[in-house]
């Protein structure tokens, strides 16, 4: 695997942990535990994540998210609290990925995974602001479901198919920066930003 591949695995999962940090652990470990899923030798760092108590504590992180993510004032919360942790987890498991023997590429996959995580976590943060500002529940759990399976379905192919995850970082990317400037332009609408006209 070239380093290409292994920056666009690194780069999907940190972008994916922005959105559901404890269900890309859990699965990728879950999967490497029962032997569903066989990792090639580029990123055999990750067998940390097959541990027991790793798989644990991320499945009690999975089924809390899960819950509280459903509710809309909790998910604001959720969200609120995540903003340090998420960004902090995707940096990690990027810098799991790439080869600990060559420390530049490390310290270069710890900030771009960071950043990266913490990007899509505002686009997720303030996209479900918004959708929790409807009255009724009904939006909030089918985007927060939608949420779910997206983050489950494209964690598996990034990680199998390396060829695959850089397209689905760019993707990943792309989206992110484009809910970005939508949510500004929605907030920039819901609070102006021009200045008050001048009377005399």
């Amino acid at each position: 695997m070239g380093i290409v591949e292994l920056l666009g695995v690194a780069g999907s999962v940190s972008l994916l942990a922005g959105w559901r940090l404890y269900l890309c652990v859990f699965a990728t470990g879950l999967a490497m535990k029962t032997g569903y899923l066989d990792l090639p030798s580029n990123l055999a760092s990750l067998d940390v994540l097959a541990n027991p108590w790793v798989i644990g504590a991320s499945a009690v992180g999975l089924v809390a998210e899960f819950f509280a993510d459903k509710i809309a004032w909790l998910d604001s919360m959720w969200d609120a609290v995540h903003t340090a942790i998420r960004p902090i987890g995707g940096a990690l498991l990027a810098m799991a990925i790439v080869d600990s023997s060559d420390p530049t590429w490390q310290v270069i996959s710890l900030l771009l995974g960071g950043g990266a995580a913490l990007a899509s976590h505002a686009t997720k943060a303030g996209a479900r602001a918004v959708v929790n500002a409807s009255p009724e529940p009904f939006s909030n759990v089918a985007v927060s479901t939608g949420e779910d399976v997206m983050t489950g379905t494209m964690a598996y192919f990034a990680v199998t198919n390396p060829e695959a995850s850089v397209a689905i970082a760019i993707f990943l990317l792309g989206a992110a920066i484009f809910g970005l400037i939508l949510i500004r332009r929605l907030l920039r609408k819901l609070f102006g930003t021009g200045s008050a006209p001048v009377t005399t």
